[in-house]
């Protein structure tokens, strides 16, 4: 099955920024993405037509607020929204993506594999069963679960030191209020609403930032 997922001119700029000298990958991932992750049940037909500006690039533009070098956890990665963009943006980044369910984990190590992606580990498991197995600076999340419960997925990966990234929409500010008497317990201590990518893209990406430690 080919589909070819062409970008828009304003996309395009927005990717070169984002991805530079490995957008050629970005475009090969879009592909998957496109052909055996639709084929497979990992996203809907009706996405692809938006795949670069409504997943890759509103997930690649977090990077901006990761540090060098660091360790990220990718919580319910699925598809490697957010967890392999980054890895294309940012190839200093050491990126775990963690997910439950076995067809997905096979699909991201042949992307992975693929793309030759050498800072990339696929561990098949839910949050809560490999914390033991995890150390990271940053645990990322999109579309996994309300910050209620999106908080105890992702903080104990941090093991009391480092920030949570949690993609969200509209209800960002109203989940955080939601969420904080759990955050606080978990030992967050700083949450905070941020818009990312207001340079580049037409819609930027609202974060949920938690400092823990």
């Amino acid at each position: 099955m080919s589909i070819q997922v062409e970008l828009t001119d304003e996309e395009r700029i927005a990717a070169t920024k984002v991805f530079g000298d490995r957008l050629g990958l970005a475009e090969r991932y879009v592909q998957h993405l496109a052909t055996t992750g639709m084929e497979r049940g990992l996203l809907g037909p009706r996405e692809v037509p938006r795949l670069w500006n409504r997943h890759v690039l509103n997930c690649a533009v977090v990077t901006e607020l990761i540090d060098q070098n660091a360790r990220v956890a990718d919580v319910g990665s699925g598809a490697g929204l957010p967890g392999l963009t980054f890895a294309l943006a940012r190839p200093d980044l050491d990126i775990t993506l963690i997910e439950p369910l076995e067809r997905r984990c096979i699909w991201l190590h042949e992307v992975c594999e693929d793309l030759e992606l050498d800072n990339v580990t696929v561990m098949r498991g839910r949050a809560e069963q490999v914390v033991e197995q995890v150390d990271a600076d940053f645990a990322t999340a999109r579309a996994v679960s309300a910050l209620t419960n999106l908080a105890g997925l992702t903080i104990p990966l941090l093991h009391g030191k480092g920030q949570v990234l949690a993609i969200k929409g509209r209800s960002a500010v109203e989940e955080v209020d939601k969420a904080s008497k759990v955050i606080r317990k978990l030992g967050g201590r700083n949450t905070e609403v941020l818009t990312v990518g207001d340079s580049i893209l037409a819609e930027p990406t609202t974060v949920v930032r938690i400092q823990v430690g």
